[in-house]
């Protein structure tokens, strides 16, 4: 027991660190990541609290392992083949043409070619762990620019394996650099066993495992699963990340996906804060005082032409300026792997140990302004083009299905999910879909103004459909839509005024609400309960104007929108039944209005006559009664 005290110790230094530092770090701002980063600084060069920072390092690997399954569970093949084109184009040139010219800029300074190769290829790859949470902290894994920036990652991932099998051809005294036609068998063997053992043999396991009924059990075939997975590529040549993503793919179409992240979410995002801990931990403040100046100009140079090259390749494929700006600053850091590369290089006499330990304190360095970058690349294009997230409506269809979810439909989606009613909504904004995703709301990005939006989100298996857009035209295109292509589907909207009220009417909508009708009339009410009057009387006037108003309402549908103008409130009136008052009030013509500006009859452009035999308005009784005492 006292010889694990120095171990426990050290591990309860670790997570008091790491949560005070990314708790004031996400409190002001700056991220969960560079909070961990600080922490392990602070830790370990600055107070060396903690010293075995390599160790702790390989350790959060395994939190980039357990991400990569993760986002394999989210990626079924069929979505992984539609990527094709980023990883194979964006990706596969990024790798090309920023290592040929990393490598020539490092033979320029006085490197070998053997050497500048190493160099070149080892820089041009970025980090997965930094790009990955740092998009899923800023829910962004799934826009355009998230799903560009993962494929390039995924590529460098799969740029792995030649990089490493590289390094024997270019060791100035290798003895047996030749091809070794059992180790790429082995490594086709991986692949192909691993992958005949996702299609046949995990789902059947799971299902085994399920009957149990015993949750650590389910945790453990998890753990089982995903670490197998890597070490089994790990031991074909491949890296541990991208066999846990293989495995993720395979059984993202499994019934038990949903169960395999949440038991595997605490470990994944527990071991990547003990990575970038790790990271911050390892870097050599040492080494970086001795070659400041050169690691202060390296390290942004690098950033900056990364940055440059995947731009321009991104526009060249066809990504938009958006996209491009924020996948470049995001994936302008050098990565992990160069850790391992570049210390390997070292170890076979490709380069000497000093220039590995100068490349590794760039590769930390340029992870640590990471987070910094991506601000930039934020600020670079705000106010652009509008940001869309991937169409993927893998579990929609739902009883109630709703278009729309700004203030409105937010408020008639508590009422409904309250009730028990399942929703599936539907919108086009990527940043109102981040939020409310957050909140736990089944929320799918895309335009309900498109026919195979509305059947991939599930309109044949409604009930009802709830428009709530904010704006007329966009909820005209909708009705329209729905009501020629689903006519038997009940349809409930949110109308502009009073104008658009009855054009939905003519449309034959279901139901349909003014959006500030309900809202006005309690608020009217209110206003006549702090002005003094009985909350009997001030409920029975709020009803009497409700339902003259549905009554003129009716009448317009048939006559027009100048119909029942008399029934206009311009004077004072008493709801019945009420008591007379001790006098008369004089009747004063109404202001001017702006709830409804479309509407002249409503909106008091003019003063109305009173209809005979009408009560006179509330207001007008209200004022007499405030001031008679």
């Amino acid at each position: 027991m006292e010889a694990s005290t120095p171990l426990f110790l050290e591990i309860l230094i670790l997570l008091g660190g790491g949560i005070v530092a990314a708790t004031l770090f996400k409190w002001i701002g700056l991220g969960t990541v560079l909070g961990y980063l600080a922490a392990g600084i602070v830790m370990g060069p600055v107070l060396r609290l903690v010293l075995d920072g390599e160790e702790i390092l390989h350790v959060g690997e395994l939190g980039v392992v357990f991400l990569l399954f993760i986002i394999g569970l989210e990626l079924k093949a069929g979505r992984l083949w539609a990527l094709r084109r980023q990883i194979f184009g964006v990706g596969l040139a990024q790798v090309l043409v920023t290592g040929a010219v990393l490598g020539a800029a490092a033979y320029a300074f006085e490197q070998d070619w053997h050497a500048a190769i190493v160099i070149g290829f080892g820089l041009a790859l970025s980090s997965t762990a930094f790009g990955l949470q740092l998009l899923e902290e800023a829910g962004e894994t799934n826009t355009r620019h998230g799903e560009t920036g993962f494929s390039v990652l995924l590529f460098q991932d799969l740029a792995v394996v030649p990089l490493l099998a590289l390094l024997p051809f270019l060791a100035p005294f290798a003895q047996d650099t030749g091809f070794d036609p059992v180790q790429v068998a082995i490594s086709i063997g991986a692949v192909v066993a691993l992958v005949l053992v996702g299609r046949y043999c995990l789902n059947p396991l799971f299902r085994i495992v399920a009957t149990s009924g015993a949750r650590e059990v389910m945790l453990g075939a998890a753990l089982l699963v995903v670490l197998g997975s890597a070490l089994l590529m790990a031991a074909a040549g491949f890296s541990m990340a991208m066999g846990a993503f293989i495995a993720g793919v395979l059984l993202a179409e499994s019934t038990y996906r949903h169960e395999l992240e949440a038991n595997i979410e605490p470990f994944r995002g527990l071991l990547l804060g003990l990575f970038f801990i790790g990271v911050g931990l390892s870097l050599d403040l040492a080494g970086i005082a001795q070659y400041w100046l050169a690691i202060l100009v390296a390290t942004p140079l690098l950033m900056i032409v990364k940055a440059v090259l995947l731009y321009w390749l991104g526009r060249g494929f066809g990504e938009t300026h958006a996209t491009a700006a924020r996948v470049s600053t995001l994936l302008a850091q050098a990565g992990e792997f160069g850790f391992v590369l570049f210390s390997a290089a070292a170890a076979i006499g490709i380069f000497s140990i000093e220039t590995a330990s100068l490349l590794i304190a760039i590769v930390t360095l340029s992870m640590a302004l990471t987070p910094l970058a991506t601000y930039f690349g934020r600020l670079a294009t705000r106010g652009s083009e509008a940001e869309t997230l991937d169409e993927d409506f893998d579990g929609a269809g739902s009883e109630v299905l709703m278009i729309g979810f700004s203030r409105f439909g937010q408020i008639v989606a508590q009422v409904m999910l309250s009730s028990g009613i399942d929703v599936t909504i539907l919108d086009s904004s990527a940043e109102r879909i981040r939020n409310a995703t957050r909140f736990g709301f089944r929320i799918y990005f895309g335009s309900g103004m498109r026919k195979e939006v509305l059947e991939a989100a599930g309109i044949r298996k409604a009930r009802l459909v709830a428009v709530c857009t904010n704006k007329r035209e966009t909820t005209d295109r909708i009705v329209d839509l729905i009501r020629s292509e689903f006519p038997n589907v009940s349809l409930y909207v949110r109308s502009y005024d009073r104008a658009h009220a009855l054009s939905l009417r003519a449309r034959g909508v279901d139901f349909e609400i003014r959006e500030t009708v309900e809202s006005a009339l309690v608020f009217g009410g209110e206003t006549l309960t702090g002005l003094g009057i009985d909350d009997a009387l001030a409920e029975r006037i709020v009803e009497d104007v409700r339902a003259r108003d549905i009554e003129r309402l009716k009448l317009q549908e048939v006559e027009g929108l100048y119909a029942g103008n008399d029934m206009v409130t311009t004077r004072p009136v008493t709801p019945e039944p009420l008591v007379k008052p001790r006098q008369t009030a004089q009747a004063v013509e109404r202001p001017a209005g702006d709830d409804e500006p479309r509407d002249p009859a409503t909106d008091g452009a003019s003063s109305r006559r009173r209809r005979p035999g009408r009560p006179f308005s509330l207001k007008r009784l209200a004022a007499y009664k405030t001031r008679s005492g």
